[in-house]
């Protein structure tokens, strides 16, 4: 039966490609397996746009790192997964919607943040299943996705999509030519929130 919501199965690929470089082969394997995919220890999903890869897989996959490393531990790796793949998803993507062709690094940084969030929105609502909205007021940005695959189907405690913190991460230090902000997940759907929240400091604390 197909799932209702789906991210392209080359987002996945990137995903699994990522583990796959920063665990152990074991561990990859281990990791895998616990999320119920074993089909992708040795073979990667293949690199096309068809919404085939499910929000339950992603959710799974970040609920097994927390299982293989613990919690904490887990979180941590998700957030490395998160970052690793921002680099893989400008390779792949920016054949189809020019990011490296924009002209962001001429631009003043609010600018230059602006047109980032505006441009991995745009990824993320044409391509997959999932929901994405901006805002702001005078501190912060706010990343929210109201369809989240991250923490899809989860019940936690704390906030737990630590990929999507990763993956912005990195984002926002291409976008700012290497700048740090702070990211700070303050809402999530796995927690009883209406939306996962993700507030950006407006202001750089490292260049």
């Amino acid at each position: 039966m197909p799932h209702q919501y789906n991210y392209p199965s080359r987002m996945g690929r990137i995903i699994l490609a990522t583990m796959q470089e920063l665990a152990e082969p074991d561990e990859y394997r281990e990791i895998v397996t616990r999320a119920g995919l074993s089909q992708f220890i040795d073979t990667l999903p293949a690199a096309t746009l068809d919404r085939t890869f499910s929000f339950e897989w992603v959710s799974a996959l970040q609920e097994a790192g927390e299982a293989q490393y613990g919690v904490e531990a887990g979180r941590a790796f998700n957030q490395s997964v998160g970052r690793g793949a921002l680099g893989g998803g400008l390779r792949e993507f920016n054949p189809l919607v020019g990011i490296a062709d924009l002209p962001i690094r001429a631009l003043p940084l609010s600018m230059k943040l602006h047109v980032g969030f505006d441009m991995f929105a745009m990824v993320f609502n044409r391509f997959t299943d999932q929901v994405v909205t901006l805002g702001e007021d005078d501190r912060v940005y706010k990343w929210n996705i109201q369809r989240c695959p991250v923490c899809w189907g989860r019940k936690t405690d704390a906030p737990c999509c630590n990929l999507a913190v990763g993956i912005l991460e990195a984002g926002l230090a291409w976008t700012s030519g290497g700048k740090q902000f702070n990211v700070t997940q303050t809402h999530c759907r796995a927690c009883g929130d209406e939306a996962c929240v993700i507030e950006i400091s407006k202001r750089p604390v490292r260049a």
